[in-house]
């Protein structure tokens, strides 16, 4: 079932220019090919006059073209058949009224003289064109924007006779309604336009007023007239190191930090940034300075102050956005700014952070001096106490030996066997020359021989003193060997106590290389104007915060919309 088509009608009718005769049988006296025709549009309000039946028009018209080609007037039956059963076909594919209005262009573009849109789309296909293609439509609305085109185009057919009863003056007066009414629908559709446009941009710009304008407004009149002026104060410092100034260590003391090279006190800044913006530092703070009191004051606005019974969470945050350090590790500063309502208090503020800041790089360094010369210390009293166990030892053993020196023992022992050995040689040499007579003196041979027996167990007295233990079971070999152990343990205690009294020289100096101390490059001073707010720049922040919000929601509420339609 097709729909009718309501808003235009169409008729084909035969154009009076040319000359045109008619025969005995009712036949054209010239070739039907050279008969012009052209389309009215009669409008959807105006009835169209009686006219034959379209069927039969339609069919008689495509006759009467296909005898033209052929050089026969009269009309193909056959041909209006087909034409009649092609039309049928059409019909029957249910057509909508937009795709039928759609043809009925594109015939009129394209010179087509139709009778009605179904034969405009038979037409239009034995022509090679479809009229529902994409490229079709585009090229009709690209010949539709260029201006003055026609409705017809007569110069494209060639003029032919026709039988028309219609005289000039009648056929000019339908032109100009036509025309008069196309004009009147061309300005109803601008204006139509025009106030779509006009209803776009008031949405807009109420839509622009309610998400962007009303609340830069609003932000840019709290900063304006209800912000508290607070007061920063700005300050700077860095972490020295104490060191020697001789060579790398001169070039260590002379550079702060350098933390590029690895000379300075790189960690002990990051330390002292991350301590004071710790809730430690927030809380001495509240303590020795009233760090709470001075934000619960009754002159700053709503959203800078603390609640009377603000729990240290909340006192915490606004410490963080009151206190605000930065470290540069290539400078090897730390930059701190402290905001407060007063500039007294913000100075007062930021000198006792400074003090915090100075006994923590002190604390931090402490413990590894106390650590290294206390290990000094007590390596330096171990020492000293084995020296004197070694000490007190080898008195011991000379006290329970009665030997001063094993040494001098030994000697004086060698010397006596010695002497005694010489004094033994004498005597036997003695004995022997009285042993030589025939008849020695007996009176003079036996002293000699007790002499020289009593010698003998001399010598062999003093050797085994010198090997074999006396009656309390000490040696003077044994004796001496403990003495010269004793020695070489005092003599090993006196070289460690030595090294341990050079190691705690080392560790003092080490210690005073190691002093971190703050050294201030910007001492804080309080500032005469209100630091913050930044109206200017915080009001303009605001409004592209709020436009882009607007943006992106805008963004995605059309995709949205357009994923849904699609």
């Amino acid at each position: 079932m097709t729909t009718p088509i309501k808003s235009k009608r169409f008729r084909l009718r035969r154009s009076g220019t040319g000359t045109e005769g008619m025969g005995k049988d009712n036949a054209p006296a010239t070739p039907v090919e050279d008969a012009d025709y052209e389309l009215v549009d009669e409008g959807s309000a105006t009835p169209p006059p009686p006219r034959r039946d379209e069927n039969q028009e339609t069919r008689a018209a495509l006759v009467v073209r296909k005898a033209g080609n052929t050089g026969n007037t009269r009309p193909d039956p056959e041909a209006a058949a087909r034409t009649a059963s092609g039309i049928d076909a059409i019909r029957a594919e249910g057509l909508t009224a937009r795709q039928l209005r759609m043809a009925m262009r594109v015939a009129q573009k394209h010179g087509v003289r139709a009778t009605s849109a179904y034969e405009a789309v038979l037409i239009l296909r034995q022509r090679g064109i479809d009229p529902f293609a994409r490229a079709t439509m585009l090229e009709l609305v690209k010949s539709e924007s260029e201006p003055g085109r026609e409705i017809a185009k007569r110069d494209e057919t060639a003029p032919a006779k026709t039988g028309d009863s219609a005289s000039p003056p009648a056929q000019s007066d339908r032109m100009a309604r036509i025309a008069a009414e196309r004009e009147k629908e061309l300005k109803r559709v601008r204006r139509d336009i025009a106030k779509r446009r006009r209803k776009r941009l008031i949405l807009l710009g109420a839509r622009l007023l309610v998400f962007v304008t009303l609340p830069t407004f609003l932000v840019t009149w709290y900063f304006y007239v209800i912000a508290t002026p607070m007061y920063g104060t700005e300050s700077q410092f860095i972490i020295q190191q104490a060191d020697s100034q001789n060579g790398m260590g001169a070039m260590a003391g002379m550079l702060p930090s350098a933390a590029g090279m690895g000379l300075g006190g790189q960690s002990e800044a990051a330390s002292v940034q991350a301590y004071l913006q710790s809730r430690a530092a927030m809380l001495r703070l509240d303590k020795e300075e009233g760090f709470r009191e001075h934000f619960q004051q009754d002159n700053i606005d709503l959203l800078r102050r603390l609640a009377p019974d603000a729990t240290a969470q909340q006192a915490y945050r606004t410490y963080q956005r009151h206190v605000q350090i930065g470290y540069d590790p290539t400078e090897g500063v730390v930059r701190m700014e402290v905001i407060a309502a007063s500039a007294e208090d913000s100075e007062r503020f930021a000198q006792a952070l400074i003090r915090f800041a100075e006994e923590h790089v002190d604390m931090m360094t402490q413990r590894l001096r106390d650590s290294q010369l206390g290990e000094a210390r007590a390596s330096l009293e171990e020492a000293q106490q084995s020296l004197n166990d070694a000490r007190q030892a080898a008195v011991d053993l000379q006290e329970r030996s009665a030997v001063m020196s094993g040494e001098v023992e030994l000697s004086l022992i060698s010397q006596q066997i010695g002497t005694l050995e010489a004094e033994l040689t004498q005597t036997r040499l003695s004995l022997e020359e009285l042993q030589s007579n025939p008849r020695p003196n007996p009176a003079r041979v036996q002293p000699l021989e007790r002499r020289e027996q009593a010698l003998r167990r001399e010598i062999e007295a003093l050797r085994g003193s010198m090997t074999r233990g006396s009656e309390d079971g000490s040696s003077l070999a044994r004796i001496q060997s403990e003495l010269i152990m004793a020695e070489a343990e005092v003599q090993t205690r006196e070289m460690m106590r030595a090294q341990a009294m050079q190691q705690l020289e080392s560790a003092r100096i080490e210690v005073s290389r190691q002093v971190r101390y703050l050294a201030l490059s910007v001492a804080p001073v309080a500032p005469d104007e209100p630091t913050y707010p930044r109206k200017l720049e915080n009001s303009a922040v605001a409004f592209l915060i709020f436009l882009g919000i607007y943006l992106f929601m805008s963004m995605t509420a059309s995709v949205l919309r357009e994923q849904i339609s699609g």
